[in-house]
């Protein structure tokens, strides 16, 4: 069994309901055990910058699914909520990442755990420090030691340092 963070998010249709129903559909694969989701916060694009805003969740699930089985499955779900591949950082109905799994690395064309950029995206750091404050990342520090040094708040906003 392995504790699985993924980010969840949509900027296209029904965003909330878009969100809800990933993550309805995660909890219902027989792999799935148990989840919780973080808020849901609405966040700009990231990359391609020329979208509308996202919402975007995590979600920590435990699994018995392999990273390589959890990414067909997620990919299957996308599919089956009306994603249409428009390209990279492009608009979306949804998009499932897998963040972190376990303690499992990967590296393969098609799939990188953890996530290469989660770190430097706020649409992922900021759910997963309310639900995973004290997780240790790789590199030995918790989520909120690596959001409090990267980032700081100025005027209620968080901003990059």
């Amino acid at each position: 069994m392995e504790t699985v963070y993924l980010s969840l998010g949509s900027n296209l249709g029904d965003r909330e309901e878009n969100l809800r129903q990933a993550f309805q559909l995660i909890l219902d694969l027989p792999g799935v055990i148990t989840g919780r989701a973080s808020s849901i916060y609405e966040t700009e694009p990231w990359g391609n910058t020329d979208q509308g805003n996202y919402l975007n969740q995590v979600i920590v699930i435990q699994t018995e699914f392999t990273p390589r089985g959890l990414l067909a499955e997620c990919q299957r779900i996308e599919l089956k909520l009306g994603r249409i591949n428009r390209g990279r950082w492009c608009a979306r109905l949804i998009d499932i990442d897998i963040i972190l799994h376990g303690g499992k690395v990967v590296q393969e064309e098609d799939l990188t755990i953890p996530h290469p950029y989660f770190t430097e995206r706020l649409f992922v750091m900021v759910p997963l420090a309310e639900i995973a404050p004290g997780l240790i990342l790789p590199g030995g520090k918790t989520v909120e030691e690596v959001l409090r040094e990267t980032y700081h708040l100025d005027n209620g906003s968080i901003t990059k340092q």
